[in-house]
């Protein structure tokens, strides 16, 4: 009997890499603007429950039929007499009413086992709904309902239309089970959170100006900042402007962070923003001269303040006007180098980004949170703190908090 729940158990594990792929974007972006940080407490949990459900959902959706123009069910897609199980269980036991040494085969009958399986597919939703999100037993036992309405409708409807007909039978026992089982891990969700770490504890004594900005949370804002960039770009190349490329990122990372206190709009997804940096004695600084003397002129300003212009001038102009200005010229050379000195412009560029790609690498890994052009513009991250924490953390009206993060 339970070699039939073995396949939906393995696809659900083999497909799980994938979801979990595709769940991990909304996921940082809520955990950044709710939390201000990623808890792996609370990472764990999220990733088992949507393991969870997965198993769940194909547990009772699996195996599916050969085809899509497949047969009405021999005895109908309807079951609608509540306690119908107990017909079940009555007409294929063996056990003999009055002979007590036989209730020991009601665990061998499969109707028995349907029944307690249909308890344990909900049990652990009704635990998580207690013990992450807080839910209490009116609101638990709607879910339980709800998520089991959802199951048996969308067999009853062959998956909503994919299917000519229903593959599995709509039964109302299957809905008082599930909503039963959920209720269970609610009551459960009591006992097992003594062991646990408290979900609304998770929180307590984190101080958010401590910690630092990850390259993940740069990442993620630079890719939504880079569909909106790419957006602008084409607007700017549509009516007709020249250079639209340094235009936009002109705009995009200099004048809009400038006019919203160091945020462009993905980093304000992720609750981040661009701070003038301090002074960091023994910090090692730019060689050159230009550099050094940009250095100490941007470091003497503004230091955990929103980034002033001419920080996000140089800032960025290192990066999109300098090392990826670079790219532009080797992808768009009829517009810019005669042909002549293709070649060698090509190697400059492929030792550029060879050099630039292992200095992100190194300060990746060593846990570096400044690349060059931050080191000389004086710029860095903070993560943006919710009034509260503001108030709480920072007694003064400036905000203390910290430019890095793990």
């Amino acid at each position: 009997m339970f070699k039939s729940y073995l396949y939906p158990v393995t696809f659900a594990f083999g497909v799980f890499p994938i979801a979990a792929l595709l769940f991990t974007l909304p996921f940082l972006v809520v955990q950044y603007r709710r939390h201000g940080y990623v808890n792996k407490v609370r990472a764990l949990v999220l990733y088992l429950f949507l393991l969870y459900l997965m198993n769940a959902i194909f547990l009772v959706m699996l195996p599916l039929p050969a085809s899509r123009h497949n047969l009405p069910l021999s005895g109908g897609a309807l079951q609608l007499i509540p306690f119908h199980f107990i017909h079940d269980i009555m007409k294929e036991t063996s056990i003999v009413p009055g002979e007590p040494s036989t209730y020991w085969r009601l665990l061998q009958e499969r109707a028995v086992w349907q029944v307690l399986l249909n308890v344990a597919l909900t049990v652990p939703f009704g635990m998580m709904l207690r013990y992450y999100f807080r839910s209490g037993p009116i609101a638990s036992l709607i879910l339980s309902f709800l998520l089991s309405l959802f199951i048996e409708v969308t067999q009853l409807t062959g998956i909503y239309g994919i299917y000519d007909h229903p593959y599995r039978v709509f039964d109302v026992d299957d809905l008082m089970t599930n909503t039963l089982g959920g209720m269970l891990g609610f009551l459960l969700a009591e006992w097992l959170s003594r062991y646990l770490p408290r979900i609304e504890h998770l929180d307590r004594g984190v101080d958010l100006t401590t910690k630092r900005v990850s390259y993940t949370r740069r990442g993620l804002a630079l890719m939504f900042d880079y569909i909106l960039l790419g957006i602008l770009m084409t607007f700017i190349h549509e009516i007709g402007i020249n250079q639209a490329y340094f235009v936009s990122t002109g705009i995009y990372f200099m004048l809009i962070p400038y006019l919203t206190g160091g945020r462009t709009p993905g980093k304000w997804l992720v609750r981040i923003q661009l701070v003038g940096l301090p002074a960091v004695q023994g910090e090692r600084r730019p060689t050159g001269r230009v550099a050094a003397a940009v250095y100490n002129f941007l470091s003497a300003s503004g230091e955990r303040q929103p980034a002033g212009l001419l920080p996000l001038v140089v800032r960025y102009g290192l990066l999109y006007w300098g090392v990826f200005g670079l790219n532009r010229l080797l992808v768009f050379p009829d517009n810019y180098v005669p042909s002549l000195f293709r070649i060698l412009l090509a190697i400059i560029i492929l030792v550029a980004n060879v050099g630039f790609a292992i200095h992100v690498a190194k300060r990746f890994f060593r846990r570096e949170p400044l690349l060059f052009y931050e080191q000389i513009s004086r710029t860095g991250h903070t993560i943006i703190l919710k009034e509260k924490a503001r108030e709480a953390t920072v007694p003064g009206p400036r905000n203390k908090s910290s430019i890095h993060e793990k």
